[in-house]
C-alpha cells in the first residue's frame, strides 16, 4: 500500500480515513479510541495541542451525585461503566495500573448547611436510587467520621460511593496514544477552517493553508468551539463557553478523602444565569494537592484570571474546610466548559448535514461522559444500534431556537 507524508511528521496510508475527529480533548480522544477499536481508520485534528483546551482546565470529575434522575444521569451511569472498560484496555496497552490515568472511585460527599436542604437532597436521592445510583445519608453528627476536617455545625450530607476522579490530560493523551497503536493519526496544530462538502453532505475537513482530508464521516468534538465547526456545515449548534476557575494548593497530607461540595453546587450546575455563580468544591489528588472550585460564568472566551473569583472560591473552601486557611495556593487555572442551553450534550448524526456527527455540549460533565460518548459515536459511525437512547441529546433539537 502506498503512503503519503503529512505535515507534522506523520506518515499514513494513502487512502482516506473512515473518520476525521475534530478535537483532541478528552471527548475527541474517547471517540477516536472507540472508533479505532471498532476497526475504523481514524484521523484526529486539533488547532492546538493534545488536551490543550477544556480538558486542561477541569478537575477530572466522574460525578453521578450532581445529576438528578433524567437523561444526563442515564448517560453518566452508562459512561461510568465504559470508563472501566477503557481503563482495563489502557492497562493492557501500557502495563500501568488502570492505564496510569489516576482513575479512582473515591466517592463524593454533598453536604448541607441546613436541615431543610437535607430534605431536598433526600428527594433528589430517591430519584437517583431508582436509576441505580448508590446513595448513603450521613447525619450531621456523623459527617466527621466520613471527612474528619469538615467544618462543625453542618446539618448532614449524602455520600455517593460511585463518584470518582481521573487526571483528564493523562487520560486524553493515553487514549490517543492507544488509538495511534491501532493506526490512528493525530495531527496537532492543524486548524480546521472548513468542511469538505458535496451539497449538504460532509465528507472531510479543510485545514488552514488549504490542505484537505477526505473522510467518510466527520466527528465534531471541538468542545466550546463546536458551534463554529457546525456553522461550517451550515447548521446551528448552540454551544457556548462557560468559564470556570480552579485553585491548586500546596501538597498536603491526604486531609480531604473524597470530593466534597456544598449542596448549592447542584443548582449552580443547572442554572441558566450568565453571571457568576460559585460554590465550594474541594478534593484531594494522588499528588497531594487539593483542588478547589467551582465557578461558572458566561463571559465568552475571555482568557483573564478573575482575582475576585479566586478570592471567593478560597473563602468558600475555607468555610467548608477551615484547615485550608493555612494552605498556600500554588497556582490557579481556568477553562471553558461547552455549555448547552438545556444542560444536555449534543450527541449524534446531524440529519441537516449527512456525514457530520456531533459530540459536544457536555459542559462540566465532559470527563464522566467521555467514555460513553466515544462508544456511542463509534456505534453511530459503524451503523450499530445505540446502546443508550439518543433522542434527548439529538443535535438538531435546537433547530429554530435562538441561542
Amino acid at each position: 500500500m502506498t503512503t503519503t507524508s503529512r505535515p507534522g511528521g506523520f506518515t499514513t496510508p494513502g487512502r482516506a480515513p473512515d473518520v476525521v475527529v475534530v478535537g483532541a480533548g478528552v471527548v475527541g480522544a474517547a471517540c477516536a479510541l472507540a472508533a479505532a477499536r471498532a476497526g475504523l481508520a481514524v484521523t484526529v485534528v486539533d488547532r492546538g495541542a493534545v488536551a490543550g483546551g477544556t480538558s486542561s482546565g477541569g478537575e477530572g470529575n466522574l460525578l453521578v451525585s450532581d445529576k438528578p434522575a433524567g437523561a444526563e444521569l442515564a448517560l453518566a451511569l452508562h459512561s461510568l461503566g465504559h470508563w472501566e472498560d477503557v481503563a482495563a484496555y489502557l492497562e493492557d496497552v501500557t502495563g500501568r495500573p488502570r492505564g496510569g490515568i489516576e482513575l479512582e472511585h473515591k466517592g463524593g460527599l454533598m453536604v448541607a448547611a441546613r436541615s431543610e436542604t437535607m430534605t431536598t437532597l433526600e428527594g433528589i436521592a430517591a430519584g437517583q436510587r431508582a436509576l441505580g445510583v448508590e446513595v448513603v445519608r450521613v447525619d450531621g453528627d456523623a459527617l466527621r467520621e466520613v471527612e474528619p476536617h469538615l467544618a462543625a455545625g453542618l446539618a448532614g450530607g449524602m455520600l455517593y460511593p460511585q463518584d470518582g476522579q481521573l487526571q483528564p490530560m493523562l487520560a486524553t493523551a493515553t487514549m490517543l496514544a492507544a488509538a495511534r497503536r491501532l493506526g490512528a493519526v493525530v495531527r496537532t496544530h492543524a486548524e480546521v477552517t472548513g468542511l469538505v462538502r458535496t451539497g449538504e453532505r460532509v465528507h472531510g475537513v479543510v485545514l488552514a493553508g488549504g490542505a484537505r482530508i477526505e473522510a467518510g464521516q466527520v466527528v465534531n468534538a471541538a468542545g466550546p468551539w463546536a458551534r463554529q465547526v457546525a456553522a461550517m456545515a451550515g447548521v446551528h449548534l448552540p454551544v457556548m463557553p462557560r468559564r470556570g476557575v480552579v485553585l491548586v494548593t500546596q501538597p498536603l497530607p491526604r486531609l480531604v478523602r473524597r470530593k466534597v461540595y456544598a449542596a448549592e453546587y447542584v443548582s449552580n450546575v443547572a442554572s441558566d444565569a450568565p453571571g457568576l455563580e460559585s460554590s465550594a468544591v474541594v478534593e484531594g489528588t494522588p499528588a497531594g494537592t487539593v483542588l478547589i472550585g467551582a465557578s461558572r460564568e458566561r463571559v465568552g472566551f475571555d482568557p483573564s484570571m478573575p482575582v475576585a473569583v479566586v478570592r471567593r472560591l478560597a473563602a468558600q473552601a475555607v468555610a467548608l474546610f477551615p484547615m485550608l486557611a493555612a494552605a498556600r495556593v500554588l497556582r490557579t487555572y481556568r477553562g471553558f466548559r461547552p455549555y448547552s442551553p438545556d444542560h444536555l450534550p449534543m450527541i449524534g448524526a446531524d440529519p441537516r448535514a449527512p456525514g457530520l456527527v456531533h459530540a459536544s455540549g457536555h459542559e462540566g460533565a465532559g470527563v464522566i461522559l467521555a467514555a460513553g460518548t466515544g462508544q456511542l459515536v463509534a456505534e453511530i459511525l459503524t451503523g450499530a444500534p445505540p446502546s443508550v437512547e439518543l433522542t434527548p441529546v439529538r443535535p438538531e433539537r435546537f433547530e429554530g431556537v435562538a441561542g
